[in-house]
């Protein structure tokens, strides 16, 4: 009984080492796959958020780490400089908007030297479908809502959903969401309107 046991587990040793030996090998072959995926996916939003008449670098690649603007995270979030002619022309943050419906949601926000805005996406969310959703460029146009526009002392209090008196469309049945991204938004226009210098002096050091 006692070898028996032995036996089977000494079996089960090579099982599992040989398991483990085939996902650390996969893991190694499809590494630079995976890498190169993300990188062309990443470049993808980029592109849309920042259009490619604005940049002569890759994008992805002028990446720095900024503090936190959101509550979700004290971690460095990172932004993607645009150049052209080595000169910065526009600029991609990303950052969170904590309060949404069902948790945050992670947004990426494209910006002009003056601080207007290129073009916004949405990266990662939980709205509930149907509702919330229409957040997503696949659902509805709104998100286009927030192209070409700045924040200024005038139009401060248009940063809003109608429903609280600003100049966003709210979803029917699904006010929170819309409010929560209005909010992110503004709030990453502002801190780089207000620290435009110190943020181009930021290292390029997202690899780092």
């Amino acid at each position: 009984m006692l070898n028996a046991m032995k036996k089977n587990g000494g079996i089960l040793a090579i099982f599992a080492i040989a398991s483990t030996s085939l996902v650390a090998i996969t893991n190694w072959v499809t590494h630079d796959t995976i890498v190169e995926q993300q990188q062309q996916e990443l470049q993808k939003t980029l592109n849309q958020v920042i259009p490619q008449s604005m940049h002569d670098n890759q994008l992805f690649a002028s990446c720095m780490l900024l503090p936190s603007q959101s509550t979700v995270t004290t971690e460095p979030l990172p932004a993607y400089l645009a150049t052209k002619a080595g000169q910065p022309t526009a600029i991609a943050i990303e950052t969170y908007a904590p309060d949404g419906y069902n948790g945050a949601i992670k947004i990426i926000v494209g910006l002009d030297m003056q601080g207007v805005i290129t073009s916004t996406r949405v990266l990662a969310h939980n709205e509930t479908p149907g509702l919330g959703d229409k957040i997503e460029t696949r659902k509805t146009d709104w998100i286009f809502g927030f192209d070409r526009k700045t924040v200024t002392q005038s139009n401060d209090s248009d940063w809003a959903v109608r429903k609280d008196g600003g100049q966003f469309d709210q979803f029917t049945g699904a006010t929170i969401t819309p409010r929560a991204v209005v909010k992110a938004v503004k709030k990453t226009v502002v801190y780089f309107k207000e620290n435009k210098q110190s943020i181009l002096n930021q290292p390029l050091n997202c690899e780092g």
